[in-house]
């Protein structure tokens, strides 16, 4: 069998998964490691450069940058939240019948292991050394709106390369709701390619999700003005941020994914029998 046959074969969509995702994040790194050549000429020494696309997963370079200490993450949650993320992944999946149910399960578990507990490690790793590194997950649960969830709580990586490279120049041409909804639509597009182009189905569903986080930052703008005489109760506003963010993941993650992506890497990495 060659190469070809093999990422294409359909147990192994998970590997083009992986393929097109560390793809879409070398070309993020480069896009803002460009454009911070061309605002601040500075060189940095070729390890650093390597150190910050390799074993750093966030995209603000600037700050990574800078010798001065940034969020730190509390490494006591950083161990807790890697073992809890293992027992999800490798010790609770097993036991549901339903595929679709241990493939959320197991995805809950892998975002936890990595992006919440190794992610954190790597920050506290590259504090240790006076590097400014926040981690990219930030109590996202804690959102009291759409915009803090994506704006500072979700996957900062994600937001410090589409906020400069998309929403400020469009901004700049247009308006910013313009721009909101552009960067948005580009944002599924994107997570179309990682997750829709593997499964070979669930083309649209991505994109339909970003788009309702436009939707729902519109809306809550005019539901939740920031002078309104009687501020809805934060309550109330977790309720409508996690309407919008939390309850239509289904559609960001189709099963289609879960089904042809994700049980089979879950297969081949022991976590299902």
């Amino acid at each position: 069998m060659n190469a070809f046959n093999i990422i294409t074969d359909p147990p192994c969509r998970w590997a083009v998964m992986w393929l097109l995702a560390g793809g879409l994040f070398l070309t993020g790194k480069a896009l803002v490691r460009h454009r911070m050549k061309l605002q601040d000429h500075s060189i940095w020494p070729r390890w650093k450069t390597a150190a910050w696309y390799l074993l750093w997963p966030g995209m603000n370079v600037a700050d990574f940058a800078r010798a001065r200490q940034g969020r730190r993450p509390s490494l006591t949650f950083a161990i807790g939240k890697i073992a809890l993320g293992t027992f999800l992944l490798w010790g609770v999946a097993r036991h549901f019948a339903h595929p679709l149910a241990a493939g959320w399960c197991g995805m809950t578990g892998l975002i936890l292991l990595l992006h919440f507990g190794i992610f954190d490690l790597l920050a506290i790793f590259w504090q240790s050394f006076g590097y400014r590194a926040s981690p990219i997950m930030n109590a996202p649960i804690t959102s009291l709106s759409i915009s803090e969830f994506w704006g500072r709580r979700w996957n900062s990586a994600f937001r410090d390369l589409t906020h400069p490279l998309l929403f400020v120049p469009a901004a700049r041409r247009w308006e910013n709701t313009s721009a909101l909804w552009l960067s948005f639509a580009i944002s599924g597009l994107a997570h179309e390619l990682v997750i829709s182009v593997p499964a070979s189905a669930g083309f649209g569903l991505p994109t339909l999700y970003f788009l309702a986080q436009a939707l729902g930052i519109t809306l809550e703008k005019r539901a939740f003005p920031k002078h309104a005489k009687r501020p809805a109760s934060p309550l109330t506003r977790w309720i409508f941020t996690h309407t919008f963010t939390a309850l239509p993941a289904f559609i960001l993650f189709h099963p289609p994914f879960v089904e042809r992506v994700m049980l089979p890497f879950f297969h081949t990495i022991g976590a299902l029998p």
